[in-house]
């Protein structure tokens, strides 16, 4: 079974992070939700969510993904946080996934993974940095080899797809978006 790691900061975008959960165990990846502190981690919007575990319990574990949810100020606590940092440089070097949306690829910034690549991300992020090499994208997803970014809250299902898609398989991500009754 596939595993992907969902670390959760306070300030977290409540809607990128429920979608990202709910859709890929709809797939039957098996999710593990990590606040960095112990207790409940209040999303940007006041929902306050109880992670599975704390980033310190998981830490140690081999995942086949790391995706990370936006928001503000969530996306800077996951980029300042130093295991966050380890994890994505850790699973990178692996040949594992690192995926992010909105704000939260300046996590993937802050680690080198966007030097070179093609990304995307909230308006106003990525764009504005000084990454080695990188070409901004509008679209509302943008792999680039083992790297996926996606712009915001509204991309959240298609992001959410695209994971369930490289993980499993196209079979099983259009299954899980028919059962969406997105159209």
């Amino acid at each position: 079974m596939k595993t992907v790691l969902v670390p959760l900061a306070h300030g977290f975008e409540d809607l990128e992070a429920i979608t990202i959960v709910d859709l890929l165990r709809r797939a039957g990846i098996e999710v593990v939700t990590a606040g960095l502190q112990t207790g409940l981690v209040k999303g940007s919007r006041g929902n306050r969510v109880q992670p599975d575990a704390t980033l310190d319990e998981v830490i140690g574990r081999d995942f086949d993904m790391i995706a990370l949810p936006g928001g503000m100020p969530g996306a800077e606590n996951l980029t300042n946080d130093p295991r966050i940092q380890a994890l994505l440089k850790r699973l990178s070097a692996a040949g594992k996934y690192t995926a992010a949306i909105c704000a939260a690829p300046i996590a993937l910034a802050q680690a080198g993974l966007l030097d070179g690549k093609r990304a995307t991300s909230y308006p106003g992020f990525v764009d504005r940095l000084p990454i080695p090499g990188v070409r901004y994208l509008t679209e509302p997803v943008v792999i680039d080899g083992k790297v996926v970014t996606s712009r915001g809250p509204g991309t959240a299902m298609d992001f959410a797809l695209a994971l369930i898609e490289l993980l499993l398989d196209k079979a099983t991500r259009d299954k899980v978006e028919a059962g969406l009754v997105r159209g």
